[in-house]
């Protein structure tokens, strides 16, 4: 049976990427931040503080952008349909 989703919820959706993206992006940004202090001379080290910068951005640029288009779907859904998948349910 083919069905399409009608609407994403802009919130619900961008809350849970940003999330996401700011906890990958700190899982990522720590080894390599690690690797930077202990390499650059003590002159040319950039602030501790843009370790926490990094994931707040993506965070915020993660959640504006999936609410965007989450809005946009959820606008272009009447006039040219949703995304389809077929599901197969299983009476057991």
């Amino acid at each position: 049976m083919k069905q399409q989703i009608e609407r994403f919820s802009p919130h619900q959706n961008a809350k849970v990427f940003g999330a996401l993206m700011a906890v990958s992006s700190l899982i990522i940004m720590l080894p390599f931040s690690l690797l930077l202090f202990a390499a650059a001379p003590t002159q040319a080290r950039p602030p501790a503080f843009f370790l926490l910068l990094a994931p707040l951005m993506y965070l915020v640029m993660g959640y504006v952008m999936v609410a965007v288009g989450c809005a946009i779907y959820n606008f272009m859904f009447k006039y040219i349909g949703g995304i389809e998948f077929q599901a197969k349910t299983d009476d057991a």
